[in-house]
């Protein structure tokens, strides 16, 4: 079993602009260029070059996210399923362990590798079709039915022969619509080629759509897609763990710590987690730039009360250096912990992509109980001073529970929480599924009164994303001048990063929506592409940046807002440049240097305490 890591090679190494990174979180001092390059085909060709004959399996989130023909940012071109490249003869997409450990015992029963075919969570190759499928084609878009032509009710015609009658004209069927199936378990979906969608981005943005919607294990059928004389074939997604399998597995005797062969060295990414606990697996915010769901799915996977408080209880005893703060109870969202469908039947059946957008699912659960009892119990076991949620929030479901803001905010918020509303307009944030900034304000508000009411000076750090597809500049600028309204002065800002299987990088590869019906006049997507045009998108986020003014004016200028180039408050960047003393102002004042060491400076006015005498001022 070979994996490339708990974070893929291409990230790690490479910046969204793709620029080489100068470090690694991963690696012993955080030394980077340790890991090669698509690392798990360098690790699978070296294994096999060295054990001829033995069974490769492949897995980790490197693998899981390359399972099909998907597009590689890097080097701008679809690449072909990582199972062909690596050379392996399995592919274990998401956690997987269930599916590890029956392959473990189906070999050492004596079965070979290539008839383990029947596993879910797995890929593999195929050069037939397998008896006894049924196949659906979707490997072209679909046409529009042949119109039935108006005839004048009227006109009198002649006698009908029954010799020269035409056929009817059928409608022509929808090759992706449902279909009455008795055995869906035995129904494969035939995907666009490998090579169709790598020359055409249409067919590309077909094929992610059908993709993602068969991802619901209650009702997703396998898929198969050609590359060349062979194919590759996914079966259905894993049924999601049990509480008591994820039990089992947090209560596997692990270390802890990094190996003894590290000595000394500092670790960063795990000097970041080492007082960190996953509480669940899974999300169904369904958010297109990520691909949690494509890794870990949708259906929420949750650890047992008991076995969280046990793992808070073995980090206390036996990690080095614990002084009694955990730093995250959480997982890919925070507050997720047992929210699922209220219906079992309802959930085995659906087919959205998100059950939180455009609005909450009217069947899904928002009872936070779960997760505040087990904050209030987390907090009090002996040797914890405080209990930190770490995780990103969804405050469209924390809005749905005030009792949950408020138990989060008077215990669990270390002066900073951090939230993620992307943007603030509606067409880039109807391309990410991301809520309206509405319901950013009205958490806003929850936590400013629950921080005042227990006498806590606490803010949020609000975070946003440029060059996403979908993002016009106008859209970048109504953000600028949002930031500036609410005197937000974000330090890092994050660009977007077409990671392999997201929804969103098939938008940025095809200029197609693929949240909706694909069709070659279907909906097209700006997409904000080239070094430059991401440099002017980062720039209106960091518009009180004076190395970006330059180009914010120019830019500015082009947009015909010269309006907001000035040196009054309703301006958005001044009109001269700091080092030419001549440009600036009268009466304007210096930068003040103790600028806060957060991700966002709250206010202009915010309370600072004084370099020489320690005392709060204002200025």
């Amino acid at each position: 079993g070979i994996t490339a890591g708990n974070m893929d090679s291409m990230i790690n190494h490479y910046t969204a602009d793709r620029r080489i990174r100068s470090n690694d979180a991963y690696t012993p001092d955080g030394v980077a260029g340790k890991r090669p390059d698509r690392a798990i085909i360098v690790y699978s060709q070296r294994c096999r070059e060295a054990y001829k004959g033995v069974p490769i399996i492949i897995g980790g989130i490197e693998a899981s996210l390359r399972r099909i023909a998907h597009y590689d940012y890097w080097s701008d071109k679809v690449r072909r399923s990582v199972l062909l490249d690596s050379k392996a003869d399995l592919l274990l997409y998401g956690n997987a362990e269930r599916a590890i450990v029956e392959v473990a015992h189906r070999l050492a029963k004596g079965e070979k590798i290539a008839q383990l075919t029947d596993i879910r969570g797995t890929a593999l190759v195929y050069n037939e079709l397998p008896e006894e499928w049924e196949e659906i084609d979707s490997s072209e878009i679909d046409t529009a039915a042949t119109p039935i032509p108006q005839q004048n009710p009227y006109v009198e015609t002649t006698k009908c022969n029954p010799d020269t009658v035409q056929p009817p004209i059928k409608k022509q069927a929808n090759k992706t619509e449902k279909r009455s199936i008795s055995d869906r378990n035995q129904t494969v979906i035939r995907l666009p080629s490998y090579e169709s969608v790598k020359r055409d981005t249409t067919l590309y943005a077909h094929a992610s759509r059908i993709l993602h919607i068969e991802t619901n294990p209650g009702n997703a059928r396998a898929l198969r897609q050609q590359h060349g004389q062979r194919f590759v074939w996914l079966n259905p997604p894993p049924i999601p763990l049990t509480t008591a399998e994820m039990d089992a597995i947090y209560d596997l005797p692990f270390q802890r710590i990094p190996h003894p062969e590290y000595r000394d060295m500092k670790i960063p990414a795990y000097e970041m987690i080492r007082f960190s606990i996953p509480i669940m697996r899974g999300c169904f915010g369904g958010c297109t730039f990520c691909s949690i769901t494509e890794h870990e799915g949708r259906i929420i996977q949750n650890r047992s009360e008991n076995s969280i408080i046990r793992e808070i209880e073995a980090i206390r005893d036996d990690v080095p250096g614990f002084t009694g703060i955990i730093s995250d109870l959480g997982g890919p969202t925070a507050n997720m912990y047992r929210l699922a469908c209220r219906d079992p039947k309802i959930e085995a059946a659906c087919r959205r992509l998100s059950c939180v957008y455009p609005g909450i699912c009217k069947n899904m659960s928002t009872d936070h109980s779960a997760l505040i009892k087990l904050y209030r119990r987390a907090r009090t076991i002996p040797g914890v001073k405080k209990v930190l949620i770490a995780s990103g929030l969804r405050y469209d479901l924390a809005v749905e529970s005030p009792e949950y803001v408020k138990e989060l905010v008077s215990h669990h918020v270390g002066g900073y929480l951090k939230i993620a509303p992307e943007h603030t307009e509606l067409g880039p944030l109807s391309k990410m599924m991301k809520p309206g900034i509405g319901s950013y304000d009205r958490f806003k508000q929850m936590f400013d009164t629950f921080s005042k009411a227990c006498g806590k000076e606490q803010y949020l750090i609000p975070y946003f994303i440029a060059a996403h597809p979908g993002t016009t500049l106008e859209d970048m600028l109504n953000l600028a001048l949002w930031l500036k309204k609410n005197g937000f002065r974000l330090d890092q800002v994050q660009a977007f990063l077409p990671s392999p299987m997201a929804t969103a990088s098939a938008m940025y590869h095809s200029g197609n929506n693929p949240l909706r019906r694909v069709t070659r006049t279907s909906e097209k997507v700006i997409v904000p592409k080239g070094l430059k045009m991401r440099r002017i998108h980062k720039a209106f986020l960091r518009y009180h940046d004076a190395s970006n003014w330059p180009l914010l004016r120019d830019t500015l200028k082009e947009m015909g807002r010269s309006d907001l180039i000035g040196n009054g408050k309703r301006h958005l960047v001044p009109s001269w440049q700091p080092g030419n003393s001549k440009e600036k102002p009268k009466g304007h004042r210096q930068n003040n240097k103790m600028a806060a060491r957060t991700r966002h400076t709250r206010s202009f006015r915010q309370k600072k305490r004084s370099l020489t005498t320690g005392k709060r001022t204002k200025h």
